[in-house]
């Protein structure tokens, strides 16, 4: 298709896929911009518009159905990036995908809708007609989430970022007409399920959309093949229990809270809403190495040297872990007050939102390293020693949960949070390097471990300036642009550029 030189050879062949990995994950990274700006409109509508009783029963349905929404995705999306990648006849892939993933969507949603109906603690409460009406989100946002595979392995995340973005756009924008109504502190359940509902429908939005798009690049069929179904079932069972253990020491602790605590309705609004900020840290992990693995698994394949770009990906989860806990950490106060109301802001007689946010900034961190070695070990397919660990930490954190939610409510499930993150985080990595190692330089190191020590100094000492919403969010967009000026100035980006490209610029 065009020429090059011997010389240029090498260097257009390793370009290409960085490129690729850039270019997905910075459409992921946008559109999670994007809509991170939207739900902190959502969580501080939802904040002021439900009485605290009631947006209790909202983060407590979305909590609940966590766990079931994990479940039904039983490792589907990650194998099936996986094998798309690798598949001569991704359709066929694809239309398999499809009708594993309704029917274990249909059973996992049909088991949390008979145990949220029959538990008798909820009787009585808002709760069973909220995580009912709250269903349809997960049932057309998993559904929508099967055909992102297409748009992962032909680099094609921008549609997806169409997709999100709307979503969140008709969700936010109907909340906020009962705001602009003046809704204020509603004790009117029907206003909690209208904002439920309001969430199903943009999550159906997204849906059609993903559905429209994914059509141009891949034939969407069913396919009952049923040596391709046992295929993907075979490689995803595993890993599907490993996600089911995730979401126990991940999720579980709404619902326990919601089981344990005679107070759940204040103890997850509080609570309910600092998960929401504290997922926006989780989840961009999640689509850096979801972007990263089609060229893992098809450099891998091949025999060839995968340290560099392993290193590489560990680097951007440093950084990205770094900043995002040092926000919690030092700015939990302003950020609560940002996203929701002064009735969330810790006190002298109790603790509050805040104060939840500040004792998650570990567990934010370390996500990106247990984030980084499940993706290394399911790449190589090493399915045994991922389910171990990750049951164990799943047993440990329901104990430990049992005995610090009962006497300190989610005060006690931080402290569980930040005990299974650090145990899960050092295994993890261990596996990872022993299996697939990564490549990190020590100046590479260094030059993170200083722009975490200036931007900690300087969001520790704007800290007790940022009073009200205005002063955070001018501190916000101050703190980007400090973040980037320190980024450059320690040459921060450099460490993202392989070796044969310096060289290609410099000639």
């Amino acid at each position: 298709m065009f020429l090059v030189s011997r010389r240029q050879k090498p260097t257009t062949i390793l370009q290409m896929p960085t490129r690729q990995i850039a270019s997905s994950t910075l459409w992921q990274l946008s559109s999670q911009i994007v809509m991170a700006a939207l739900s902190i409109l959502t969580v501080k509508f939802v904040a002021i518009g439900l009485s605290k009783e009631l947006a209790g029963n909202y983060n407590s349905a979305y909590g609940f159905l966590q766990l079931f929404g994990i479940l039904a995705d039983f490792g589907l999306y990650a194998v099936g990036v996986r094998e798309m990648a690798r598949a001569k006849d991704r359709s066929a892939v694809l239309g398999a995908l499809m009708i594993i993933r309704s029917v274990i969507l249909f059973l996992s949603l049909a088991l949390a809708l008979v145990l949220v109906w029959l538990l008798p603690q909820w009787r009585g409460t808002p709760l069973p007609l909220s995580v009912t009406i709250a269903a349809l989100v997960p049932l057309f946002a998993l559904l929508a989430g099967i055909l992102r595979t297409v748009f992962q392995v032909h680099h094609r995340m921008q549609y997806v970022f169409i997709a999100e973005v709307t979503h969140r756009l008709i969700t936010t924008g109907l909340i906020a007409l009962f705001i602009i109504g003046g809704v204020r502190g509603s004790v009117d359940v029907r206003i909690l399920y209208s904002f439920l509902l309001i969430g199903g429908i943009g999550a159906f939005v997204l849906l059609i959309i993903s559905a429209l798009a994914a059509g141009h690049f891949e034939k969407i069929q069913w396919n009952v093949d049923r040596k391709v179904m046992k295929s993907i079932l075979r490689q995803s069972i595993p890993f599907g229990a490993a996600f089911l253990c995730m979401a126990l020491y991940r999720q579980l602790d709404v619902t326990m809270i919601a089981l344990l605590r005679p107070d759940f309705e204040i103890q997850n609004a509080e609570y309910g809403f600092v998960l929401r900020m504290v997922e926006m840290g989780y989840v961009i992990p999640t689509f850096l190495l979801n972007s990263v693995l089609p060229t893992l698994s098809e450099r891998d394949n091949r025999g060839e040297d995968t340290r560099d770009l392993l290193g590489k990906t560990l680097i951007v989860l440093l950084l990205l872990g770094t900043t995002a806990a040092l926000f919690c950490i030092f700015w939990s106060r302003p950020l609560v007050q940002l996203l929701t109301t002064d009735a969330y802001l810790s006190t002298p007689e109790k603790f509050g939102s805040d104060t939840a946010l500040m004792l998650m900034g570990l567990p934010v961190f370390l996500n990106g390293l247990v984030q980084y070695g499940f993706y290394v070990l399911l790449n190589r397919g090493r399915s045994k020693p991922l389910v171990i660990m990750l049951g164990l930490a799943a047993i440990l954190s329901i104990g430990l949960n049992f005995l610090f939610i009962s006497s300190h409510g989610y005060i006690g499930a931080t402290i569980t949070s930040n005990i299974i993150h650090l145990l899960l985080a050092v295994t993890l990595m261990i596996a990872a390097q022993r299996t697939m190692p990564a490549k990190l330089p020590m100046q590479s190191l260094i030059k993170i471990l200083l722009f975490a020590c200036v931007l900690g100094t300087g969001l520790w000492q704007a800290a007790p300036f940022l009073q009200s919403e205005i002063p955070t969010v001018m501190g916000l967009i101050a703190a980007t642009i400090g973040m980037g000026m320190v980024m450059f100035i320690f040459r921060i980006h450099t460490i993202f550029l392989s070796r044969e490209i310096l060289k290609e610029k410099l000639i």
